[in-house]
């Protein structure tokens, strides 16, 4: 049984394109300083669980008003209940979209294999000569990072990249880099870092609109769709 710590019953920025609920699922690999989720990533077990059923009560209600769900954590791939519930959202007719940070990239081509995905938002966390920093742990599993982004490239499920940047974290190179990395990707997301009580190191700031826009042309040398959130 999948542990679910949170429920948004309703979102217009979750799932691009749809009315969607969201799914807060507990645990995380990595410890990055500016996420905003701390308390699923440092301390799951102290959150609040929300019982399967009554989630799936309200999806079932809400058929005909939300047309999918989106499930994210913390790292939703963590969690050995992830293929169950995803199982009975789909029995309910709801297309799935699945956030992640690409550590687990055998357990999404199984997923999406089994039908039980839809989209796929992956995180980027920063140029890969930057990745310990930016992801908070020593040695990040960089070789899967990179397949991961290599499968979600190769189109067989609908998928974006995104990166959360920091003034602090990313400069001009990272980004020149990033543009390399995933060139000829089909969509990419700028998303402005906001500080927060949920932070788990608040220390950062944020990029103006005309710095993420300047950010945003680089990036568009390489990949064609790239957009800005956040501002």
């Amino acid at each position: 049984m999948a542990k679910i710590h949170g429920f948004n019953k309703l979102t217009l920025l979750d799932y691009p394109g749809r009315l969607a609920a969201t799914i807060f699922l507990g645990s995380c690999n990595f410890r990055c300083p500016f996420c905003h989720n701390a308390g699923l990533v440092l301390a799951p077990e102290s959150e609040p669980l929300i019982e399967t059923e009554e989630v799936l009560k309200v999806l079932r209600k809400r058929k005909g008003i939300l047309d999918g769900v989106c499930v994210t954590g913390g790292e939703p791939t963590l969690d050995p209940g992830l293929i169950g519930l995803l199982t009975q959202i789909k029995e309910l007719g709801y297309p799935v979209k699945l956030d992640t940070n690409g550590t687990r990239p055998a357990l999404v081509r199984e997923l999406v294999d089994a039908g039980l995905v839809d989209y796929v938002a992956m995180d980027i966390k920063n140029s890969q000569e930057k990745y310990a920093e930016t992801a908070g742990i020593r040695h990040p599993d960089l070789e899967s990072i990179i397949r991961m982004v290599e499968y979600l490239k190769s189109g067989v499920v609908d998928y974006e990249f995104r990166t959360t940047v920091v003034k602090e974290l990313h400069k001009r190179e990272d980004i020149e880099a990033i543009g390399q990395w995933l060139s000829g990707s089909r969509r990419y997301f700028l998303q402005n870092y906001k500080e927060s009580e949920q932070v788990i190191r608040p220390v950062f700031t944020s990029y103006s609109r005309e710095q993420l826009e300047n950010f945003q042309q680089i990036l568009r040398k390489t990949i064609p769709q790239v957009e800005i959130r956040g501002i």
